[in-house]
């Protein structure tokens, strides 16, 4: 629906009692079926801009390495704090995204292959980090920076999200990080998910939906925020 689904993820696994790197990476082997089932479902309404998907990932793809390999030094605990904090922020930003980007302005982001890559890279290294595809970056970025409508930036983030699984699963892999069990649980439930999301996204009006969208961020990461702050503190 908001093609952020996979950020949400780790923080619900870590309330299921999911211990630390395991709930940021368990997601991740189901981010590329249920992101490619996304995806598909908005390219058949011509929702995906795929020059700037072809830019996204020149930047993304070698920043999500590193990101996955710099994630063995930061450790799981803060990993999850992590990914609360960019789930607020993001949710303010979408809520009160302040001055908007003239359309010529966002015409010539879109354009500009150096723009996008270098704005991916960033993505992609938070997306390695937290062992995500990064969706819930690249939407605010497609959305706030580029100037596409809320389900070109959805559908959009799935393709990028979609194909940055892959060097980001396997680094992963590679350092021992992935739990199998709870990465097949997850996809069991993601991939039917993300079909249902990417279509009532296409009945909704562009406005409601992105109100909605930088609402629940901002709701679901001070709760988990706050669970995470009281767990510290023992």
């Amino acid at each position: 629906l908001f093609g952020v689904g996979s950020a949400f993820a780790t923080p619900v696994l870590s309330l299921l009692g999911v211990p630390g790197m395991a709930a940021v990476v368990g997601p991740l082997p189901a981010l590329f079926p249920g992101s490619a089932a996304g995806a598909w479902s908005y390219s058949r309404r011509g929702k995906i801009d795929w020059a700037v998907t072809r830019h996204a990932l020149v930047g993304a793809f070698p920043a999500a390495i590193v990101g996955a390999i710099a994630s063995r030094w930061v450790g799981g605990p803060v990993l999850l704090a992590l990914s609360g904090l960019v789930l607020l922020v993001v949710g303010l930003r979408i809520v009160r995204p302040g001055r908007a980007v003239a359309p010529a302005v966002a015409q010539a982001r879109r354009t500009s292959a150096t723009f996008v890559m270098a704005a991916a890279a960033g993505v992609g290294l938070a997306a390695g980090l937290l062992a995500n595809g990064g969706g819930f970056l690249l939407v605010p970025l497609f959305l706030l920076a580029l100037g596409l409508d809320m389900n070109e930036a959805a559908g959009t983030s799935l393709v990028v999200a979609m194909a940055l699984t892959v060097p980001t699963l396997v680094t992963h892999t590679l350092l021992g990080d992935v739990d199998w069990l709870i990465a097949g649980l997850f996809a069991v439930g993601m991939i039917p998910g993300a079909l249902a999301g990417s279509r009532l996204a296409h009945q909704l009006p562009t406005a409601r939906l992105r109100n909605a969208f930088g609402v629940l961020l901002i709701g679901f990461a001070v709760w988990f925020l706050a669970r995470q702050a009281i767990a510290l503190a023992r």
